[in-house]
């Protein structure tokens, strides 16, 4: 079956991207890149000619096969330069356009340690960051920039570049045609290991999402922590996400393309557990907490800034702020609001909480190390540990 590349695209990708290039903060910071790149232009190839090896067809006639094979089932007509650079880390990243030319590296123990078809699965997802403009959307210059984005479009970069990552790896798939290729490719770059002492089993990989879906009936539970403050999906959910996509009508199979992305949205909850809108009990025990933890982090420092408290306020909606905030009765009652939600709430929904509010302390800019006090006793509060503040202040936040 001969597939449209644009018809794979994640129904979510698609429509998060759209609201994004539509954003105000969005439009400013693309247009701050374009003048800057029509200041100084052809920065980028510069770069890479001068940091890493430029692997020519006749250094690398395979790749460069698997690439314009890639190039024409995904219909793109862009040039390829092709980079490899020294890195003991599984990593390839592409980079948007410069001079006509499209930039695609890979990491040295990634060229060495994947076989063909996992290489073809890598190759097709980079390009598919490509077809599918993503990189329109520059999420590392919004929340790393001087411009802060407020709480609420930070959650939206967050949720959108995981469905990103979706769409890219059905690219791959779809230039792979080979799903326990693609398996073993996702798994290597989610153990870091080669295959060479461990035999990778699919199911037994499926097996772990299976169990973050039942385990006590609480969905995520169990899944590394590091992983929800990750831009990118966990990986076995990319590979049952991937399963999904080979057993829909796009692969051959019999689910449509209403059931494929229905189910995909089912695995995306475990990531995203929503208690902003919710009506449950422990929605609501989980706003108290967002809402006062929020409130001490604004004032950490003795007194809510302006932009703090326009931050606050786009988050949690117009008239939030109150001046007449009794903030030792809030922190008062702290402990008694963790306690609750650790009794109603998943640990997948504590971890959001925290993950949130370590977005609206990002958001201004900077954290101060009262701010990261309030985090990290809240951290510990919800038997969490520190770590996961750190990791997520710190947390990349570029496409792969």
């Amino acid at each position: 079956m001969t597939v449209n590349a644009e018809a794979i695209r994640s129904e979510n990708d698609k429509k998060l991207s759209e609201a994004l290039l539509n954003d105000p903060l969005v439009k400013k910071v693309n247009e701050q890149i374009a003048k800057a790149e029509e200041e100084n232009p052809y920065t980028l190839r510069r770069r890479l000619l001068s940091t890493s090896v430029r692997l020519s067809p006749r250094m690398a006639p395979g790749l460069h096969k698997m690439a314009a094979e890639c190039v024409e089932k995904l219909a793109l007509d862009t040039p390829l330069e092709l980079y490899a650079f020294p890195s003991p880390q599984y990593n390839a990243m592409c980079f948007k356009p410069e001079e006509g030319r499209l930039f695609v590296m890979f990491a040295s123990s990634l060229l060495e340690g994947f076989d063909e078809g996992e290489l073809r699965f890598v190759v097709g997802h980079e390009l598919g960051h490509h077809a599918y403009r993503h990189h329109d959307v520059p999420i590392g210059y919004i929340l790393r920039g001087n411009t802060r984005p407020d709480p609420r479009l930070a959650l939206s970069l967050f949720t959108w570049s995981r469905y990103a990552e979706i769409s890219a790896d059905r690219a791959g798939a779809h230039c792979a045609h080979d799903l326990e290729s693609v398996s073993r490719a996702l798994f290597k770059l989610a153990s870091g290991l080669s295959g060479g002492t461990i035999e990778f089993n699919l199911q037994d990989f499926l097996d772990q999402v299976d169990d973050m879906q039942v385990l006590d009936h609480k969905p995520g539970e169990g899944a590394p922590k590091e992983d929800w403050f990750s831009t990118h999906p966990f990986s076995p959910l990319r590979v049952k996400a991937l399963v999904l996509f080979n057993e829909s009508e796009f692969a051959g199979g019999k689910a449509s393309q209403a059931e494929l992305e229905s189910g995909v949205r089912e695995l995306m909850g475990l990531m995203e557990p929503s208690y902003l809108e919710g009506r449950t009990n422990a929605a609501e025990a989980m706003r108290r907490l967002l809402f006062a933890a929020a409130v001490l982090v604004a004032n950490a420092d003795g007194e809510m800034s302006e932009q703090e408290a326009e931050i606050f306020e786009r988050f949690f909606g117009p008239g939030a702020v109150q001046e007449d905030w009794n903030i030792e009765a809030i922190e008062a009652s702290l402990d008694d609001r963790m306690e609750q939600v650790s009794k109603l709430a998943t640990e997948a929904q504590q971890i959001q909480i925290l993950r949130d509010l370590c977005l609206v302390a990002r958001a201004e800019g900077h954290t101060t190390p009262e701010e990261r006090a309030v985090l990290k006793r809240l951290a510990r509060g919800l038997g969490l540990g520190d770590s996961v503040v750190e990791q997520t202040l710190s947390a990349s936040v570029e496409l792969d």
